[in-house]
């Protein structure tokens, strides 16, 4: 399992590559990288990403640990930017490894979710017409209550 919270550019297929290396136990591994994406009108200019180092790092391997717990998983990545980043650049990726498929990508989906909307990341965009703090979405929240209960 590794997190890694990093200001700097990553390569995802180098990423991919190196977790995989060897993993002949492992039938299934599912990435997700996200992106960061213009509002819809070609304003955003940057989107600053915050974080507290430690509470941080600590918060994202509890949330790995219990996907380790509640799914039968091999491995856990997850890498995540902060800083200063512009639309096109890569600004997290997770990836999970399994003996099976289903395990892989539930796993997968349930970190992020976790990572959208409750890691503690502060994120403003800097648009032409502004800045302004990024708010939590209601389906955001949806998403996440599917792995309560």
């Amino acid at each position: 399992m590794r997190v890694d919270v990093r200001e700097a550019v990553f390569d995802p297929g180098a990423e991919l590559t190196a977790f995989s290396a060897g993993r002949t136990d492992m039938g299934a591994v599912v990435t997700f990288t996200g992106v960061v994406r213009d509002t819809g009108d070609n304003q955003l200019q940057v989107m600053e990403i915050e974080h507290y180092p430690g509470m941080t790092e600590s918060a994202l391997t509890d949330i790995a640990r219990t996907a380790v717990e509640r799914w039968s998983l091999g491995d856990v990545l997850i890498i995540h930017r902060h800083g200063r980043l512009v639309p096109g650049e890569v600004i997290m990726m997770v990836a999970t490894a399994s003996r099976h498929r289903k395990d892989a990508f539930e796993a997968a989906e349930f970190l992020m979710d976790y990572l959208k909307s409750r890691a503690p990341f502060w994120k403003r965009e800097i648009t032409a017409a502004g800045t302004s703090w990024v708010e939590a979405r209601d389906d955001d929240e949806a998403a996440l209550d599917r792995w309560r209960g």
